[in-house]
């Protein structure tokens, strides 16, 4: 069997559940990567069979998109181009992350294809989301759209909706609690970031894709982004500061640890992803403003933990899917 896997590579969730997936999907016959898009920091442990610029948006600084910076690297020819580029006619199976190009492929030469996805669980009704109507419904829709769908979300909202995917390290990690607290917000700057996280008394480790050394101001430690050292703090910290995203946020309700989400403003995905976190009991703030260190420190005083069910499926998920929509 010849399987095509195509991941979305604008943030590190797609990445970080694809190397849990790649392995298994490697158990059923010859699998042949695609990432499209500009902004993880991850990478996959396999060699890649296409590497397309795709379609990605670009994190500002001040806790949104900068939209500049994404419609200048927007290059819709070769976007185009590399849709009717690949072979889709060699592939058994073609699986899909909210990856585009090899989506719109499959849409145009009218081959099927199945989204293994988080954002595929808005095709439900039933996952929450804000009562007002966002035009984003129009990406969730035709982004990269697929015949299949099996999605993943904090809760199983609808038949084909499963709980998150854990990575094995992630599963297997030894936790402990030094006291400090993990920061992943892409869309902040670090200067942002220790401009107030410097007035509270808790120690703070910050993740940050601005930085290629780490640095120290006060309370707060600055890294730069790496998959092992993130791995290493979330495991021993108090707490998880990061943004709206879906993979950081369940890892760390996994482990037990307190998390507060600061969505990405104009962000829709983000705002949903806030909205059935605080369902199960997350802290959520919408900016960074004014008020933001005393909301910072009511949640640092707050010691109450979440208990989520997060069992361990992927294997099984994986083979049904194979058995289902691989072509005979």
């Amino acid at each position: 069997m010849k399987i095509l896997f195509g991941i979305q590579g604008t943030g590190n969730g797609h990445i970080s559940r694809a190397r849990e997936i790649v392995p298994l999907l490697q158990q059923y016959g010859e699998v042949d990567l695609l990432v499209s898009g500009t902004e993880a920091e991850v990478s996959l442990s396999q060699p890649l069979k296409y590497r397309f610029h795709g379609f990605s948006f670009v994190f500002g600084k001040n806790g949104g998109v900068d939209n500049w910076a994404t419609f200048k690297i927007m290059n819709l020819r070769q976007l185009w181009k590399d849709m009717h580029s690949l072979p889709l006619h060699e592939y058994d199976l073609i699986i899909n992350d909210f990856e585009p190009v090899s989506a719109w492929a499959c849409r145009l030469q009218k081959v099927p294809s199945v989204s293994l996805s988080h954002q595929c669980s808005f095709v439900s009704k039933k996952t929450p989301r804000p009562s007002k109507w966002n035009y984003a419904e129009w990406l969730f829709k035709y982004y990269s759209p697929t015949t299949h769908h099996i999605g993943f979300h904090f809760e199983k909202y609808d038949d084909f909706i499963h709980t998150p995917v854990i990575r094995s390290d992630i599963r297997k990690m030894e936790t402990s609690d030094l006291e400090h607290y993990t920061v992943y917000l892409p869309a902040y700057s670090d200067k942002t970031l220790i401009k107030h996280l410097k007035d509270t008394q808790a120690e703070w480790q910050i993740f940050s894709k601005r930085t290629k050394t780490a640095y120290r101001e006060g309370n707060v430690n600055v890294f730069p982004v790496n998959n092992e050292a993130f791995n290493t703090s979330l495991a021993s910290c108090t707490g998880l500061l990061t943004g709206g995203g879906f993979e950081g946020p369940a890892e760390a309700l996994f482990l037990g640890k307190k998390v507060l989400m600061i969505p990405m403003r104009g962000q829709y995905e983000q705002q949903c992803n806030a909205l059935s976190a605080s369902k199960l009991g997350v802290e959520v703030v919408h900016t960074i403003n004014h008020d933001f260190v005393s909301r910072i420190n009511n949640w640092l005083a707050d010691d109450r933990r979440i208990v989520v069910d997060f069992p361990d499926e992927t294997a099984q998920i994986v083979d049904d899917m194979v058995k289902k929509y691989a072509r005979q």
